[in-house]
């Protein structure tokens, strides 16, 4: 049975005409003041409030994303709760969201994936009678036709808690995020104007903490994406700037509104922090999981696809890293992918625990002092060097993980080596004699190779949500 939230401000703060809502959501696009390559829009920044009064402004955001009506298949929709005062994310039980233009209904998929959070809940009276992502609708779909929507309310909750259910649905170049907000409220007009420009240029640098109570209503939205953008390098574009005493006669009272695009980097996102970002505490309890399997039940735990998000059913390489009172007590891996990575995961986490033939088994009493931490791989590239002397030099500190394989013999050491090895000669001389040779060996046929990965840990995944 059909579950759809139904509008609550049609024929008051916009038209409940179809035919004049269309006209009137068309020309505020049509009319967008700021025409900018829309190639790289990853995410806008727009205003909700009546049509009357920031229309225009909304216009200038939805009119940037005007012609990507083609790629666009799936939109991240987060406003803040004005009716219901709750503690992190709500989404809803519904099956689609409806406005005077027609029913859009929701990508349920989307919203499993993030209530597997601590922080998501679904709310439904959060929803219910709130006008922040309701007024976003039609614009949305008049500028990008057919769409599904991952509706998202945003209570108290931190920057690292929106940025961590973000990274969560960040997808393709079919996703496009929507943040929901005004900005200063019922301050005279040259003070609207001073403060919104302050709030503007703390959006376009990124500077999370210099957005205030005051300064916008959906900053809990507009704080978890900037955490995201400053982590991969987006830029942010203002697009309109104005306040209701621009848009209407009055001067005293007015409420301010902006509209932004954050643009992706012109380099690729590094996709496995995008995965240890949205999918970090899922992939440690996986981990942890098929070690509590194992401890019981002799064998790693089964991954069940149903319960796998998209993004870990894809072919990936980890290793599993088991230590206990700060040393090495469990370490496999996978140097290439060669199965889906959820599968990759919960097998390696119990050769690590149990068939690591450094060590005994680990038990029940070991297990729970130890600490579990996951390296996702990325691919092998060739590094052709000459002389060990050249690679010492040309070596990443702190970045690069390395393979080196001659005459039968090969070693890999992740880039979490460099935690406790910081020069060198010292990792190059230990990756040797890890692979059997002679700390001053080197061959004319060595092979070397390196990459990079992205480590999952509690304190890494604390840090990002809470720090």
């Amino acid at each position: 049975m059909a579950n759809v939230r139904a509008p609550v401000l049609a024929g008051t703060w916009y038209p409940d005409d179809p035919g004049v809502l269309g006209r009137d959501v068309d020309g505020y696009i049509q009319e967008a003041a700021n025409r900018i390559d829309s190639a790289g829009i990853k995410a806008i920044i727009a205003p909700h409030a009546g049509y009357r009064f920031s229309g225009p402004v909304a216009g200038s955001a939805y009119g940037a994303i005007a012609p990507l009506r083609d790629r666009i298949r799936r939109v991240v929709l987060i406003g803040p709760s004005h009716k219901v005062a709750f503690d992190g994310i709500a989404t809803t039980s519904a099956t689609a969201y409806r406005s005077p233009l027609g029913d859009v209904p929701i990508d349920a998929e989307g919203v499993r994936d993030i209530l597997r959070l601590p922080q998501v809940h679904e709310l439904d009276p959060a929803h219910a009678k709130e006008h922040s992502l309701e007024i976003h609708l039609p614009f949305l779909q008049r500028a990008l036709g057919d769409f599904t929507l991952v509706p998202i309310v945003g209570g108290r909750a931190k920057p690292g808690e929106v940025a961590e259910v973000l990274a969560n649905l960040w997808g393709g170049e079919e996703t496009l995020i929507v943040i929901s907000t005004d900005l200063s409220h019922y301050l005279d007009y040259e003070t609207c104007r001073t403060l919104d420009a302050r709030t503007s240029q703390a959006i376009m640098a990124g500077r999370i903490d210099d957005i205030g109570n005051d300064q916008a209503c959906g900053r809990v939205g507009i704080k978890g994406l900037l955490k995201l953008a400053n982590s991969f390098d987006m830029t942010t574009n203002l697009l309109d700037l104005r306040n209701s005493g621009d848009t209407s006669d009055m001067k005293d009272r007015v409420v301010g509104y902006g509209s932004w695009s954050c643009h992706l980097p012109r380099r690729e996102i590094n996709p496995r922090r995008l995965l240890a970002m949205g999918h970090g505490r899922l992939i440690l309890g996986m981990a942890n999981s098929s070690i509590r399997h194992g401890l019981k039940n002799g064998k790693p735990a089964s991954v069940v696809p149903a319960r796998v998000p998209e993004a870990l059913k894809a072919e990936g390489a980890s290793f599993v890293t088991i230590n206990l009172d700060g040393r090495l007590r469990g370490c496999i891996g996978s140097v290439t992918a060669h199965r889906n990575l959820a599968e990759d995961i919960v097998i390696n986490a119990y050769k690590a625990a149990f068939q690591d033939p450094r060590f005994e088994p680990l038990t029940q009493a070991e297990y729970e002092k130890a600490t579990i931490d996951i390296s996702l791989l990325g691919p092998h590239t060739p590094f052709p060097v000459a002389s060990e002397a050249e690679l010492i030099t040309r070596l990443r500190l702190g970045r690069d993980g390395l393979t080196l394989a001659d005459q039968g013999k090969r070693a890999l050491f992740l880039p979490a080596v460099w935690d406790n090895i910081k020069e060198p000669e010292l990792f190059v001389r230990r990756l040797k004699q890890k692979a059997g040779w002679a700390a001053d060996y080197w061959s004319d046929t060595m092979t070397v190779t390196r990459f990079d990965s992205e480590k999952i840990s509690p304190a890494s995944i604390n840090q990002f949500v809470n720090g």
